[in-house]
């Protein structure tokens, strides 16, 4: 059984005239006719009865009307649906990111994006930027959102973001309301860091730092994320160094000072496998670019 002989057979059950039915199909009576003898010997069954005056659709016949559209709507879906994933218009992306991303326009390249492929299935994963690594070697993450330099040589990479980092201080500690601060102000007090397993290029940037501020830094907190760095800091039980995106977070009990010395920003990368053939992906990969370019 072949598809074609699905569309002549319902053709055929439409007319019940083998010669309206071939000038649909746009083919001549004999050929139609050897075509509907094929479909019924596939199915074993007489799908017609035939007189010089007339054709009907058999009982079978009658029955396999519906399976016979079913059948060919089926095939339609299938094939719009391997078309648009082809086209990157459906099917499935795995973003990998972490959580300073949220508050670095990580939202709205999603919200553009899945306007303009509401087909396409988007799965968010919340990784340290090491973890993101690994998963994307083992195609596990179609994409992901790091803050490190130490890239593969199979993974490709863009500069998303470049931000400065901040001092983050209880609202209770005297240099909160200050318009900025030197970080050798800092000395001494008990230090919130996203612990060196999680992030081990921030965890050097921040003793680097602080040792060019002339001290080395009382690391009292290692923790898994940035949220609950700030989250420790509104606490009054420490301060941080923290990327400025995370002002946005807007947590109560939390004050972010500038640094009136510079400092290595804090880089984010969109990583990819180089050699991914996958059009969805290289559709999200656009999108990425078309925000860096609306943020320039």
């Amino acid at each position: 059984m072949e598809f074609r002989h699905l569309r002549y057979f319902l053709v055929l059950a439409e007319e019940l005239h083998f010669g309206r039915a071939a000038r649909r199909l746009s083919m001549s009576q004999p050929p139609l006719s050897l075509n509907i003898q094929q479909l019924e010997a596939s199915i074993g069954a007489r799908l017609f009865t035939r007189s010089s005056k007339s054709v009907q659709l058999t009982a079978a016949g009658l029955a396999f009307v519906p399976a016979a559209r079913a059948l060919l709507d089926q095939a339609a879906e299938a094939a719009s649906h391997a078309r648009d994933v082809g086209q990157g218009m459906a099917g499935s992306l795995t973003i990998g990111f972490s959580g300073t991303m949220l508050y670095s326009g990580l939202p709205k390249i999603l919200e553009r994006f899945q306007a303009q492929h509401p087909l396409l299935r988007l799965m968010l994963r919340e990784l340290s930027s090491s973890e993101q690594l690994i998963e994307l070697s083992h195609d596990r993450l179609d994409i992901g959102f790091v803050h490190t330099t130490r890239v593969p040589p199979e993974l490709s990479q863009i500069l998303v973001a470049r931000q400065a980092f901040m001092a983050c201080l209880p609202t209770g500690h005297a240099l909160a309301g200050q318009p900025a601060l030197s970080l050798g102000a800092l000395q001494g007090e008990p230090f919130a860091v996203v612990s060196r397993t999680v992030s081990p290029d921030y965890h050097e940037r921040i003793l680097a730092m602080c040792l060019e501020a002339g001290f080395y830094p009382e690391i009292r907190y290692e923790l898994r994320h940035w949220l609950s760095v700030v989250s420790l800091v509104s606490q009054g039980m420490g301060v941080a160094l923290v990327p400025a995106a995370l002002q946005q977070s807007a947590m109560a009990g939390t004050a972010f000072v500038p640094l009136n010395t510079a400092s290595t920003p804090y880089d984010t990368y969109c990583l990819w496998k180089t050699a991914r053939d996958n059009p969805a992906l290289a559709a999200f990969v656009q999108a990425v670019q078309a925000a860096i370019a609306m943020a320039a």
